[in-house]
């Protein structure tokens, strides 16, 4: 970490004092004081709503404070927007993709930030930056030239975080980095952070994964109904003390179990195969189970689930859905049929953001709150009612706009619509994407609820401790084929991170 001059070597790299904003008659801060010193990783946690994301937001630039001061290395900081907070040295990775979808990978990183001579775009440097910042975070192979509406959630995840490296910040707000990442770049952004902290950049670590937490940051906030209610050393706090802090109230079991049977298959999938991926999956599922399916990025496992619902073409294999033969049947029919996807791409294929939380919940279903053929208003309000009771969403009521929730309330409504709709076989890519330690704990005991009640789950996710915790059984990807399923009594995580970088050696099958 670079010397300090003695004049500032005891200031603190930021300083958030008293901060307040509120929203009509919503109070998001409330008096909100925090320090981050130089080349600090400091965690921020707290469930969604707790107010981490609008402060983060005050500090980015995107919104004005109310009351209380900010300052950056002992000087006033008052960011008029984005762009004066990254030119003051204030950037931020947010949870929500902020990419030009029609631009490329290169055009992105630099965007609003691109190499001039003359005003003339220097593109050879820009291309030389672009590359940099590529390396940095562990993706030299990542195309330069790819539009991004062509890459996947966790690309794109990558390509946000190298464009806020390019600015050499020096205070970076990573607001859940690593929600859509596999293990692999999970481990090469914890080398890039370790990096920065070393050179003296000021990290706020923003994330619901408590053991990322403790593995990067030496300290901790923790917010609550917006406001700081508790920070100190990482090393000193045990996990149990951060969520009782979180939530106001103790979780007894974070991956709930139920035992139960299985039934008869519900989902067979015969040498299926995609027009790019998957290249080969065969499976079972049966009525009553959990299958967890684990793969790095680009392994086809969202592809895979795509597939089965009918938003992409096969090129060879089939389908089997309850006992029929349904290859070829559109989304439309997979819906009719009991089949429900829920999509990690939740902003543009999972709900429509500037409708209520009422119509996102009902919309598929509107059947069971109709009226002599109209849409009953009272109906489907108490429907929704029900459904935001169920999943605890935080929302100022049904006709709220869905685009104004957190974004783990947003997926709590997409998985509610599965729900509304009685979807007995649940697709659910990375369904705990962005909820808090409290949400996903209820997450998995509905998990756990339905398929006790005989529907079935294919569950991805590149958190394997929540597949080991929730799964029945585990299918690992590597390359586009689904290499087997093992319960998740024979799978550990060293051999599930082996097969998926296609290094396992073959199980021995017992005599």
């Amino acid at each position: 970490m670079p010397e300090d001059s003695s004049s500032n070597a005891a200031l603190p790299r930021l300083r958030i004092d008293r901060v307040a904003k509120r929203f009509g008659p919503t109070i998001a801060l409330d008096c909100v004081s925090l320090e981050v010193a130089a080349g600090e990783v400091h965690a921020l946690i707290g469930e969604n709503g707790a107010g981490k994301s609008t402060l983060m937001k005050v500090l980015s630039g995107a919104h004005r404070p109310d009351a209380g001061s900010l300052t950056l290395d002992g000087q006033p900081f008052e960011p008029s927007d984005p762009l004066h907070a990254r030119k003051c040295g204030v950037a931020m990775i947010y949870q929500e993709l902020n990419l030009a979808p029609d631009l490329s990978v290169e055009e992105n990183i630099l965007l609003g930030r691109e190499p001039a001579t003359l005003g003339w775009i220097s593109h050879g440097e820009r291309r030389r930056l672009a590359k940099r910042a590529l390396e940095e975070i562990g993706q030299p192979q990542m195309p330069l030239d790819t539009p991004i509406r062509s890459l996947t959630i966790a690309q794109q995840q990558l390509v946000e975080i190298a464009r806020a490296l390019v600015c050499e910040p020096r205070v970076l707000i990573m607001d859940e980095p690593t929600s859509s990442l596999t293990q692999v770049d999970t481990e090469n952004l914890f080398g890039v952070i370790e990096r920065m902290s070393q050179r003296g950049v000021s990290v706020i670590y923003i994330s619901h994964f408590l053991e990322e937490c403790q593995r990067v940051a030496s300290r901790y906030t923790v917010m609550r109904d917006g406001q700081s209610v508790g920070t100190g050393a990482m090393a000193a706090a045990s996990l149990e003390q951060v969520i009782e802090l979180m939530v106001g109230r103790e979780i007894d079991e974070i991956y709930p179990r139920m035992s139960r049977s299985l039934g008869e298959p519900v989902l067979e999938l015969s040498e299926v195969a995609g027009l790019a991926k998957p290249s080969c999956v065969n499976l079972t599922l049966h009525a009553g189970e959990i299958l967890g399916l684990f793969g790095l990025v680009g392994a086809g496992r969202t592809e895979t689930l795509r597939a089965v619902f009918g938003l992409d073409r096969l090129a060879k294999g089939s389908v089997t859905v309850f006992s029929r033969e349904a290859t070829h049947s559109t989304p439309a029919k997979r819906l009719a049929n009991g089949v429900g996807f829920l999509s990690e791409n939740r902003k543009e294929e999972g709900l429509l953001l500037n409708r209520s939380v009422a119509d996102n919940l009902t919309l598929t279903r509107l059947g069971a709150v109709t009226r002599l053929g109209f849409v009953s208003d009272s109906a489907q309000a108490a429907t929704s009612g029900n459904w935001m009771a169920r999943l605890d969403v935080k929302a100022l009521g049904a006709a709220q706009s869905v685009g104004e929730l957190s974004g783990g309330n947003q997926q709590k409504i997409a998985l509610g619509r599965l729900l509304h709709h009685d979807a007995r076989i649940l697709l659910l890519d990375e369904p705990t994407r962005g909820i808090d330690i409290g949400s996903k704990a209820q997450i998995y005991r509905l998990m756990n609820e339905l398929a006790g009640q005989g529907k079935a789950l294919v569950f991805v996710s590149s958190h394997l401790p929540e597949l080991l915790g929730v799964c029945d059984c585990i299918g690992v990807m590597c390359r586009g084929e689904l290499s087997e399923v093992r319960s998740v009594s024979d799978w550990s995580e060293q051999e599930i991170i082996l097969t998926a970088v296609g290094q396992a050696e073959p199980k021995e099958v017992a005599a």
